[in-house]
């Protein structure tokens, strides 16, 4: 059983006297950042001008800096960019002025792991990875609940990482619901597998299968579109609220028939062997070179890719059929 902290095992004061910069003012940025303040404490923020995030920092009441300056003003640093930014960000502007003492924080492994970021041994290098988007990390904490968080410590040069970490967490609101430890190397890991073969990869890629084939069997693209893409979320709410066995007591008798017998039929013996090969790549580290190099070069294979995705008959049927939803953000 995992490790689980929560509001009386965290102490803010652990962190009161400090001063945190929060790197990057995208959504997860904000969050955490407006966070941290409200809960008392002092926060700058580091953004670089000319976009929408660093306006956003003005409204909401800060004056972003650089992260050379933010460093140096700094105890804790916490790196909230893209994963590919990240080590440029550090080696050029964190790195040559990161002191003794301070510590350096994460919301996810990825540049630690994979050692694109190797921070000096005098210094604290924890993660508080709150589990779900900055929106809601902050909607969470203005209506006194919070998101659960893990947490992992890499380096405790002060001896005093774990309660910093922890006075941060409650500090974002997640002592509120529960703050899980693990490592660095199980939350970069599992996050990417999660990623790669489920989340994003695995369901967007059945999604499109499904309609591909039921257009090809001459059924109307809408249609397909409804039930292979739109009800997805149906299904996905009930599964986040209840559980898998939740979801199929919510739905018909065929249905949880038709799951039963029929899903095993998708997801083969030669899927799961595939589930491990994209595991291991990514434990081997072989996806971390594969995703900096194709940064690197110019992202060519990626913008392809993204290109031929815009491209899909099931974007044009969505755009148009999602017209039609009134109640759908425009």
């Amino acid at each position: 059983m995992a490790k689980i902290y929560y509001d009386k095992d965290c102490n803010i004061n652990d962190i009161k006297n400090k001063t945190v910069a929060v790197v990057g003012y995208g959504i997860q940025g904000r969050g955490q950042a407006l966070n941290l303040r409200d809960s008392g404490l002092k926060v700058i923020v580091a953004q670089r001008p000319g976009g929408p995030n660093y306006d956003k920092a003005i409204q909401d009441g800060f004056k972003p800096m650089s992260v050379e300056e933010a460093t140096k003003l700094a105890d804790v640093m916490i790196i909230l960019t893209q994963d590919h930014l990240q080590a440029d960000i550090y080696h050029k502007s964190i790195a040559p002025f990161l002191t003794k003492g301070k510590a350096l924080a994460f919301s996810h492994g990825f540049n630690i792991h994979f050692k694109l970021i190797v921070p000096p041994k005098d210094v604290d290098v924890f993660m508080i990875a709150p589990k779900g988007p900055g929106s809601l990390v902050r909607r969470q904490y203005e209506e006194g609940k919070g998101v659960p968080c893990l947490v992992a410590i890499h380096q405790n040069a002060t001896k005093n990482a774990l309660k910093i970490a922890l006075a941060y967490a409650k500090g974002v609101g997640g002592s509120r619901a529960g703050i899980i430890q693990t490592t660095f190397q199980e939350e970069t890991e599992t996050d990417l597998f999660g990623e790669q073969a489920v989340l994003c990869g695995g369901a967007s890629e059945l999604i499109k299968a499904g309609f591909e084939t039921l257009v090809k069997a001459g059924y109307q693209p809408e249609i397909a579109y409804f039930e292979c893409l739109h009800e997805l979320k149906l299904i996905v709410d009930i599964i986040y609220e209840e559980g898998i066995q939740g979801m199929r007591k919510k739905v018909s008798d065929t249905a949880e028939y038709g799951d039963l017998t029929r899903g095993p039929r998708i997801v083969t013996a030669k899927t799961r062997a595939e589930m491990q090969k994209i595991l291991k790549e990514i434990q081997t580290g072989k996806f971390a070179k594969e995703w900096m190099a194709e940064n690197k070069n110019g992202r060519k294979n990626f913008l392809q890719m993204r290109k031929a995705g815009d491209a899909h008959p099931i974007e044009k049927v969505g755009a148009r059929l999602r017209s039609m939803m009134s109640w759908m953000k425009k």
